[in-house]
């Protein structure tokens, strides 16, 4: 079967997105195939440039960057074409050309103008405006007065959202964001993470607990709030190391915000860690914080630090309540306050959070693993394929 994956994003650039579709493209391609089933032949088409990743090393084939006539000649020969995100040229040009349309939901762009589901410049979480018909609130959100922007925005979520009622399926990854989305012919596939290799769980002595973030330093990942968290905590006399792994627009006004509030000697801001440096610090964290306000989809990030048998408190976002599945402690979203309790109850009960942290860790192995992931996915683009009679 020729599968078209299109991806906007792709290595060498990082993130969620990038990360789950070369999972699935290098899962995928190694498929064998059977007496029932044709093996999959992958073309990825993405508007990344490969700077130095070198596209040989991959078990399918990587167009970058292509005119649109090479674009709508790859279509036109695909059974099936994968969409991920709500592409709008892609999905015209797939829908065009009469093939079977898989689209992946990596965002909220079908029902929020910015995709992102966060309400600037307020920065706080968006409760669904566009969905409810509250329109001027999503004219008004930008992080600075930019009217022509956010009049574009709101005219295309409408395109999008048309489009997506009419492609062969729509895949979402949680319940949750199924339930928002509201399309037709919509099924939920979780991400799935790689669990072949055995993680040991091991005790974490520490002089002080230690308080672990991973994750980019923008609005949205709730940064911020952390660290509010982390001064009610020092007021209130609890002894913790707080270790800020990543980087992003926000780190100066975030270092800023440690300095104002007293925190230099308890909260380090280390940036963009290799994997070997990353895995020292996860060996030491006592706890790991998603304090996200928005953007997520499935939350990624609290499965890949449930994996690790870590304590995880996480805020109460849709997609993170769904993947914890009660294995953590959540607060609510953009609430300093309400984090800091969640965190002070851990603190305080250490073993009864190892028994969440092991529950949370085989939760991943039951339900979010890569080859179930993969398996789903061959089975829609096989079923809808044959529906069509390709």
């Amino acid at each position: 079967m020729k599968l078209l994956i299109y991806s906007h994003f792709f290595a060498p650039s990082i993130g969620g997105v990038e990360s789950i579709v070369m999972s699935l493209a290098r899962g995928l391609a190694q498929l064998p195939s059977s007496e029932k089933s044709a093996a999959f032949e992958i073309i990825l088409v993405t508007q990344t440039p490969a700077a130095n990743f070198d596209d040989r090393t991959l078990p399918f084939r990587v167009l970058r960057r292509p005119g649109a006539r090479q674009f709508r000649r790859l279509i036109r020969e695909a059974d099936v074409v994968h969409i991920a995100g709500a592409a709008l040229s892609p999905i015209v040009w797939s829908l065009l050309a009469g093939k079977p349309v898989v689209i992946e939901h990596h965002a909220f762009q079908a029902v929020c103008p910015t995709g992102q589901l966060f309400q600037e410049p307020q920065n706080v979480p968006c409760p669904g405006h566009f969905m409810a018909g509250r329109h001027g609130n999503c004219l008004r959100c930008s992080e600075s007065p930019q009217p022509v922007r956010s009049l574009k925005l709101w005219l295309l979520a409408f395109v999008r959202r048309f489009l997506c009622t009419r492609v062969t399926l729509n895949i979402a990854p949680t319940a949750w964001l199924a339930s928002l989305l509201r399309l037709p012919r919509t099924e939920v596939i979780p991400h799935g993470l790689e669990t072949g290799e055995p993680v040991v769980l091991v005790s974490r002595p520490q002089e002080k607990p230690r308080l672990l973030y991973v994750g980019r330093l923008v609005s949205t990942k709730g940064v911020g709030v952390l660290l509010l968290a982390a001064k009610l905590l020092a007021e209130r006399g609890y002894a913790f190391d707080l270790v800020i792994v990543g980087d992003g627009p926000e780190l100066v006004s975030l270092e800023k915000q440690s300095q104002a509030s007293e925190l230099t000697s308890r909260v380090r801001f280390l940036g963009r860690l290799s994997e070997q440096e990353l895995r020292g610090y996860f060996s030491t964290a006592s706890i790991v914080v998603v304090p996200s306000m928005a953007g997520e989809v499935f939350g990624l990030v609290v499965a890949e630090n449930m994996l690790q048998g870590i304590p995880v408190v996480a805020s109460d976002l849709g997609a993170f309540t769904e993947i914890l599945g009660g294995t953590g402690r959540v607060f609510k979203a953009g609430d300093a306050d309400s984090l800091a309790h969640q965190i002070a109850s851990v603190l305080e009960n250490p073993v009864g959070a190892a028994r969440l942290a092991s529950a949370a860790r085989q939760r991943v192995l039951d339900l979010f693993c890569l080859r179930r992931m993969i398996e789903a996915h061959a089975a829609v683009y096989r079923r809808v394929s044959a529906k069509t009679g390709r």
